[in-house]
């Protein structure tokens, strides 16, 4: 096949970009009356549906680090990256029952509110300024990264032209607020989900085919065949890969606190949910559960078929880079361009698809933070509804000017779904750690919190370098442990913790669900125990 778009491929993707700008900019009509409003711009406050909601945090979640990024490590390492997808419907489950009603229930919008409320501004400013930097230079940057090298291999344009145009798309989507960003995002998963399958299908059929055989069952029982390493979910000490996944750390450790803190304490993820009622929030988390454990066939299962037509003598010269060393990322691009024209341009579709709709959430919740909690409250405290949506929209086209920037530095990574994990987890032990005792413990103090914040970095980097051999992901359990023990000891020091007045107030009756969520969370985990047990 050719290395660039047909004329039906630009069809088909030139239908999904009017469909998706003409019905973002139809939202934008319909409600611009209301639009001036800050809490309507940044969180679309009871506007959203459970399954706009659920089709939003999925769109926002699934971009070019899942499509590129865990399709490369589903070639380097197989299916045990999948913990991140089907882990992750657990935590959605956990985050709807034990995270959403402390929320709502104290009108929560951002994640440094929540900080002030329950710490201090002193706390909250620092983590906003952290949340920030990352979002920012790690999230947005590689996002874009990713997604303009995929588009790039595709289409056959430069990577720079690539990269504009897919942040220019992103940001005329996010400039409309998240109620544009929320319901486009429904088709937005429609497309990443139909041309996802598309392309898992057609490269398991082509796995088949290399074996004499037809068809996307017989070629996932060649992959089980062929490959039957990169079908184990719990790594041993031996697999070269353990330093990424160790072990039962994906089940029982470390990785609750890299979930957590992306699908409990992210203001990119919350935010879809926090302005809605609480069953209505905890329906949208349940509807993208369900949907996380369909992520794995869409972007882990093309990497595996890569990996295998890699070693049947395929791709050869596009899996490499100038220096003559494989470079995983390159998977899911290369399959792409084995698909015949349109079933290219609705592949293709679905990936930009995936990567417009993460930059544009990242992008709101960015312009969220900024401008609610240190814009508003430090640069112009007098600022009404117009401006503060003004701001807004500013911060989102300077961070996305930064992206475009910043993206061509990043060339150097092996696996981009790695480097995101290990960066983000530099904090994600402060932040779970002050997240999970500010909502579970009266006595924890805003002293506390803020020697967690200031200490999370430092401890990781300074673990890293007297025990390198750690795996990451054992890395942030330890910086995690140390963490709430330092938090604890700090609060019990301090006599004014025994009647916190800024202690969240915690009743059962907070927990309690709907008989239907209930059933739906017991068949996810039913699923979930089935998988693991199927591909221990």
């Amino acid at each position: 096949m050719g290395q660039t778009l047909q004329t039906l491929d630009y069809v088909v993707f030139l239908i999904y970009f009017v469909v998706v700008a003409g019905y973002g900019y139809w939202i934008y009509q319909r409600k611009k009356a209301a639009e001036t409003s800050a809490s309507d711009f940044f969180l679309a406050e009871g506007a959203l549906t459970w399954w706009a909601i659920g089709a939003s945090l999925i769109a926002s979640n699934i971009s070019a680090e899942q499509f590129i990024g865990m399709s490369g490590s589903g070639f380097a390492m197989g299916l045990a990256i999948a913990s991140y997808e089907w882990m992750a419907a657990l935590t959605l489950i956990v985050v709807a029952v034990f995270f959403m009603p402390g929320y709502i229930r104290n009108k929560i919008y951002t994640m440094p509110q929540f900080l002030e409320k329950r710490y201090s501004p002193l706390v909250a400013t620092m983590m906003a300024v952290f949340w920030l930097l990352v979002y920012v230079f790690v999230n947005l940057t590689s996002i874009l990264y990713l997604g303009a090298i995929a588009i790039s291999t595709i289409s056959g344009f430069s990577f720079t032209a690539c990269a504009v145009f897919i942040a220019i798309f992103a940001i005329v989507i996010t400039l409309g607020g998240m109620k544009v960003i929320g319901y486009t995002d429904v088709i937005q998963v429609a497309i990443l989900v139909l041309g996802g399958l598309a392309t898992t299908y057609l490269a398991l059929d082509l796995v088949a085919q290399q074996f004499g055989d037809q068809g996307a069952l017989a070629g996932l029982g060649k992959l089980r065949k062929e490959a039957p390493g990169h079908f184990e979910m719990i790594f041993d000490q031996s697999n070269p890969y353990y330093k990424d996944l160790p072990g039962l750390t994906v089940l029982i450790g470390a990785m609750w606190i890299a979930n957590l803190n992306y699908w409990g304490c992210n203001q990119y993820i919350t935010q879809r949910a926090l302005g809605a009622k609480l069953e209505t929030a905890r329906s949208g988390l349940l509807f993208a559960a369900f949907l996380k454990l369909l992520m794995p066939i869409i972007v882990v299962l093309p990497g595996i078929a890569a990996y295998v037509l890699y070693q049947k003598g395929l791709f050869q010269q596009e899996m490499v880079n100038a220096a003559g060393e494989v470079k995983p990322d390159k998977a899911y691009p290369v399959l792409l361009n084995l698909l015949g024209p349109g079933l290219k341009g609705l592949s293709f579709a679905a990936l930009t698809a995936a990567i417009v709709a993460s930059l544009a959430g990242k992008a709101n919740s960015i312009a969220t933070i900024f401008t609610l909690d240190l814009y508003k409250k430090y640069m112009d405290k007098t600022a009404g509804e117009d401006k503060q949506v003004r701001v807004g929209r500013w911060v989102i086209v300077v961070s996305m000017i930064i992206a475009v920037v910043v993206a061509p530095q990043l060339q150097k990574l092996e696996q981009g779904f790695q480097f995101i994990q290990e960066f983000t987890g530099l904090i994600s032990p402060g932040v779970v750690a002050i997240f999970l005792l500010g909502f579970f413990w009266k006595r924890a103090t805003a002293n506390a919190a803020f020697v967690a914040a200031l200490a999370t970095i430092p401890l990781g980097f300074g673990i890293k370098s007297l025990m390198p051999q750690v795996p990451f992901l054992d890395r942030m359990g330890w910086v995690f442990l140390v963490l709430v023990a330092l938090m604890v000891l700090i609060s019990l020091l301090d006599p004014k913790s025994k009647d916190n007045p800024k202690a969240m107030q915690v009743d059962a009756e907070m927990f309690r669900t709907s008989p239907t969520f209930a059933i739906g969370a017991l068949l996810i985990i039913g699923i979930l125990a089935a998988l693991y047990i199927v591909f221990w």
